[in-house]
């Protein structure tokens, strides 16, 4: 079914618009939620709640890309539970580094969290970026797998990952510092 009428179907309040987003969309959503929570259980709650945040968001929401929409929630949600969960030992995963790792160049991370001041920017970014910078990039800063990940799934070693992060974090910087002035 396509996106419009899983869409459509949640504006009817049809039960049924649930069961086509986990089918259609339930293995992208798993795999945001376990690379940040690293648990096959924990990431499985976390996708249920993004579930029953999607019904409660639409209506009035009206998603124009519905996966990217189920995958914020999901990926929103995921970090909530990541704090909770490890509130007492900062620092232990890969979700607060790629944070940490972002803040040095965005700034405070709670808009890097929400996205909203500067996903425009961002995007422009990114389009900004190679298609090889790009997927690294999305890989840690979406995905958050870890450096080793990247280079086993790109095949490439990970000091080339961890160059590639880092020219894209200062070309980052600079670009957001370009746009502020």
């Amino acid at each position: 079914m396509d996106d419009s009428r899983i869409v459509e179907l949640y504006f009817k309040r049809s039960e049924q618009a649930v069961e086509e987003s986990r089918s259609k969309y339930g293995k992208y959503c798993n795999i945001i939620a376990d690379n940040i929570l690293r648990s096959k259980e924990d990431a499985e709650e976390c996708v249920n709640e993004a579930w029953f945040k999607a019904w409660n968001n639409i209506p009035p929401a009206r998603p124009k890309k519905l996966a990217l929409f189920l995958g914020k929630i999901t990926r929103n949600i995921a970090i909530d539970m990541f704090r909770a969960r490890t509130a007492d030992k900062r620092g232990a995963g890969e979700a607060e580094m790629c944070i940490d790792e972002l803040a040095e160049c965005v700034g405070e991370e709670d808009k890097i969290i929400e996205g909203l001041p500067l996903r425009d920017l961002l995007n422009r970014f990114l389009a900004e970026l190679l298609p090889r910078e790009r997927e690294i990039f999305m890989l840690r800063y979406w995905y958050t797998f870890s450096v080793k990940e990247i280079a086993r799934r790109l095949n490439i070693n990970e000091g080339a990952v961890k160059m590639s992060l880092y020219r894209s974090r200062c070309s980052l910087q600079v670009f957001l510092s370009n746009d502020e002035s």
